[in-house]
């Protein structure tokens, strides 16, 4: 069955980014169906917004509705190190003292549901219960969707010029034409509960927003305090120190070893109660090839997700809702719904994307923020802007070359000009094994004492190899140090010297000594 009234754009999707999307589309005069599968409210991670968020929600005539919430106020955002010590607030309004530098805790289900709510307010067609079976295509063209009832006994196609995916992570379009890359670095895992009466600051620090680091350094906590006297705690470190290598795959039990590994946590919590189950998500960074292709634009989680490190989740949701609304209401009205036009947002979007990625990666190379702001106090107000989301301006690069040029003098070394990243480290029957990840060819390595070897992993279309000068300039004097890398039966590969094997150990030893 064919609907017979057919919308100018579907969307598929009723979170942030696919709400924001039919909302400004609709606001335009189109007519715009949103088909969500689930009845809100229902439970979503991402509690914290960062103060950008504001522009976006004031398009939407939302900041009313956010102000007479009950929604905890977010001035600022607190690190605590390994070692307890608590750094110096990063308020957002010492930068830049306007009434956007103030944001919001939610509890997503809820602001969700207000999104939802709005863009229904402003005409949007929302259609709860409904769940979207695929993408219909014509050559490289979108053209609809095929959709059934929350009874699963009726289905229909609808047709539309633009098919918007906001269906989150399941990523329709994405997955029907393979365009989903992992990030080769950020393979993180995260565990989290709530808390009822657990500890809170006063005042303007009441809502702050605090992450707490692991001793040994091999995750961090965030610690964001919600109405009705809950607070979301949550760990994140490596897939593998979190999930491999455990006596116990329980939840709860990983979640309570970390606690302990962080005393700061542990002491917060203490006084409170859990009010949750305990919930996980693994390995969930990654970015489609394109954002937009023949009547069809991804956006949210549909597109991609970095990490939970600096609470961008929610801004890039409705920051690609937003582009993406403009882009598709820019080709309607000249009638053209190609590729190069749903798909002109997206370079500096993706550039937005790249400098919260590097912040994020600079924390995990063990990159002291509180160090770098001291040495270079008119620095600073860079940070704090990037740190409320201000991802779009090109001259933060400038700042972001200088944490890229101290990070190659970072203990986190291994070749002074490559700036490797340790991923994890454990003891394998009394042996020190590490695992480093190279920022740019996104070369994973991994170093076995036992037998001095080095396995490479390279991504696919990302060629790598040591040289001559590279090798000579760690100390390496062989009568053949060029390296030979054999990857020929799979995406791994064995480092080697003319004679078997290659020592790179004592490199690797004299910068990592515990």
């Amino acid at each position: 069955m064919v609907c017979k009234s057919t919308p100018r754009v579907i969307v598929i999707g009723g979170g942030p980014s696919g709400a924001t999307a039919a909302t400004l589309i609709a606001q335009q005069g189109h007519h715009v169906r949103l088909f969500e599968r689930e009845r809100f409210p229902r439970f979503h991670i991402g509690e914290s917004l960062i103060p950008q968020t504001y522009w976006t929600l004031k398009r939407l005539n939302m900041l009313e509705k956010m102000k007479g919430s009950h929604y905890i106020k977010k001035y600022s955002v607190q690190f605590v190190g390994s070692s307890g010590r608590l750094s110096e607030p990063f308020y957002f309004w010492d930068n830049r003292p306007e009434e956007c530098s103030q944001t919001w805790q939610v509890r997503r289900s809820e602001f969700d549901h207000m999104l939802l709510q709005n863009a229904e307010e402003h005409g949007v067609d929302v259609q709860e219960g409904t769940r979207v079976l695929e993408v219909l295509f014509e050559g490289t063209r979108a053209v609809g969707v095929r959709v059934q009832n929350e009874d699963g006994r009726d289905e229909r196609i609808e047709r539309a010029d633009v098919i918007i995916d906001a269906s989150g992570q399941s990523s329709l379009i994405m997955g029907k034409l393979g365009l989903r890359d992992w990030d080769p670095t950020l393979k993180k895992a995260a565990v989290w509960t709530y808390w009822k009466g657990a500890y809170r600051d006063t005042e303007q620090d009441e809502g702050a927003t605090i992450v707490l680091q692991l001793q040994g350094k091999q995750g961090w906590f965030w610690y964001i305090p919600l109405h009705d006297n809950i607070v979301s705690v949550g760990v994140v470190a490596s897939y593998d120190y979190l999930f491999k290598n455990r006596k116990s795959k329980d939840l709860e039990t990983i979640y309570r070893e970390e606690v302990e590994n962080c005393p700061a946590v542990n002491q917060r919590i203490s006084m409170g109660e859990r009010a949750d189950v305990y919930r996980a998500a693994k390995e969930y960074s990654y970015r489609s090839r394109q954002a937009a292709g023949d009547g069809w634009v991804l956006v949210g989680d549909a597109f991609g997700f970095l990490d939970p490190l600096y609470s961008s989740g929610v801004l890039l949701a409705l920051k690609s809702g937003e582009l993406a609304a403009d882009a598709v209401c820019a080709g309607l009205r000249a009638g053209d719904t190609s590729e190069s036009q749903l798909r002109c947002w997206e370079t500096d979007y993706v550039r937005g994307m790249e400098r919260m990625r590097s912040l994020v990666c600079a924390y995990y190379a063990g990159f002291s923020f509180g160090k770098f702001v001291a040495q270079h106090p008119n620095r600073k107000g860079d940070i704090t802007d990037l740190l409320i989301g201000d991802l779009f301006r090109p001259e933060l690069d400038e700042t972001l070359g200088m944490i890229n040029d101290a990070l190659k003098n970072h203990k986190a070394t291994v070749f002074d000009w490559f700036a490797w990243r340790p991923q994890c480290s454990a003891r394998v029957r009394g042996c020190l094994w590490r695992k480093f990840c190279h920022p740019f060819a996104g070369a994973i390595v991994q170093q076995d004492r036992r037998d001095c070897r080095i396995r490479l992993f390279v991504p696919e279309h990302r060629p790598f190899f040591f040289n001559r000068r590279l090798l000579a300039e760690n100390g390496h004097t062989s009568r053949n140090p060029k390296a030979r890398i054999d990857s020929s039966k799979s995406r791994s590969a064995y480092v080697c010297s003319s004679a078997g094997r290659f020592d790179l150990t004592s490199t690797i030893r004299s910068r990592y000594t515990s």
